[in-house]
């Protein structure tokens, strides 16, 4: 596997993967998640010339995506805006090296923590990231950004399952740890 920028060329895969992947809440009664039309190629593109476009792929980098996660900087920190895996790669630790790979970039770039957003009662959503290290953040922790983020998300109708916000500190790594591959 290799961790690297995504490109646009790559766009419409990524689209893919992330259809494929919602097709996974279905199974668990949340319908309008599975059913979620995937980012936009002009919202995805943006992520990708701000430098925000991370995808792994199977082979030594010049194979199909097979997962990508989306960042920005929120708060000082930098937010996991979404983190895919096609379905036909999961449980092969791909979502893991990703978020590690992301947290060893942070640190190199003295960030101090990857944030996200994400479902409490999905079992490869809050209960997968405690796992890698991410802790529910309480209210009074959030910053604006965050704020702003669950705000949108509430408007969107997200907030029909709970959610939260979780935080992981960023691997005390120096770039010469970087997983191969810019």
């Amino acid at each position: 596997m290799r961790i690297r920028a995504g490109t646009a060329r790559e766009l419409g895969r990524l689209q893919e993967i992330e259809r494929a992947a919602g097709r996974w809440f279905r199974g668990i009664g949340m319908p309008e998640i599975a059913d979620d039309e995937p980012p936009t190629r002009q919202c995805l593109r943006e992520f990708a010339e701000a430098g925000g476009l991370w995808v792994a792929t199977d082979d030594d980098g010049g194979g199909p995506p097979v997962a990508y996660a989306l960042t920005e900087p929120v708060d000082g920190c930098l937010h996991v805006e979404q983190l895919s895996v096609h379905p036909d790669r999961a449980r092969r630790g791909i979502g893991r090296a990703l978020l590690d790979h992301l947290a060893v970039r942070a640190a190199a770039e003295r960030i101090p923590a990857l944030t996200l957003t994400t479902f409490t009662d999905v079992p490869w959503n809050a209960p997968y990231y405690a796992r890698l290290g991410f802790r529910t953040l309480a209210a009074h922790e959030l910053g604006p950004g965050l704020r702003e983020i669950r705000s949108r998300e509430t408007a969107a109708g997200l907030d029909r399952w709970p959610r939260v916000c979780m935080r992981r500190e960023a691997a005390a790594q120096s770039r010469r740890d970087l997983l191969p591959a810019e």
